[in-house]
C-alpha cells in the first residue's frame, strides 16, 4: 500500500476538507495582508518612505517601488490581516471574511478605475498598480469565499 493511499484512506485529505480550506485561505490572506501592512513602513522595501503621508495621493512612498502607500493604506492592510487571522480561528467566520473582504476590494477596484488618481478624492491612495492588484484580490477572495462557504454549507458545517 502506498503512503498516499494510506493517508487518503484515513479520512479526507486537507485539500478536500472545506474547514481546512476555509481556515487556510483566511490564514493565508490574513498573514499576507499583515506582512504587507508592516512592510509598508519598512525603509528599502517601501521606497521614498520619507514621503509617506497619512493619506491621500500626495504620498510618494511605494511598496516594492510599485504600489503607492500611505499610513492609512498600511493600516487598512494591517486591519485586514488581523481580521483574516481571527477568521482563520473559526471556520464559520472564514468564508464571511473572504467574501466581505472580496467585496471591499471589488469596491476599491471600482474606486481606482473611476477616481482621478491625482485628485484630492484619492484618499486611500490608489494608483494603477493598486487597482489591478485589488481586482485580482477581489476575484480570488470572492471565488474562494463562495466556494468554501458553499462546501461548508453542503456538509452542514456552516449556516448563514
Amino acid at each position: 500500500m502506498s503512503e498516499s493511499h494510506h493517508l487518503s484512506s484515513t479520512g479526507p485529505r486537507p485539500d478536500e476538507d472545506p474547514v481546512v480550506l476555509a481556515r487556510g485561505a483566511a490564514l493565508l490572506f490574513g498573514a499576507v495582508f499583515l506582512l504587507v501592512g508592516v512592510l509598508g513602513f519598512v525603509p528599502g522595501v517601501t521606497t521614498d518612505l520619507d514621503q509617506l503621508s497619512g493619506s491621500g495621493h500626495h504620498s510618494g512612498a511605494e511598496l516594492f517601488g510599485v504600489f503607492q502607500v500611505s499610513v492609512l493604506h498600511n493600516v487598512v492592510h494591517l486591519l485586514f490581516g488581523l481580521l483574516g487571522l481571527a477568521a482563520a480561528l473559526r471556520p464559520r467566520l472564514a468564508p464571511a471574511y473572504l467574501v466581505g473582504s472580496g467585496i471591499v476590494y471589488a469596491a476599491l477596484t471600482i474606486y481606482g478605475l473611476v477616481i482621478d488618481h491625482g485628485s484630492d478624492s484619492n484618499v486611500v491612495p490608489v494608483d494603477t498598480a493598486d487597482t489591478w492588484l485589488h481586482a485580482v484580490l477581489a476575484i480570488a477572495m470572492l471565488l474562494i469565499g463562495f466556494a468554501v462557504g458553499s462546501a461548508l454549507q453542503r456538509k452542514g458545517q456552516y449556516t448563514r
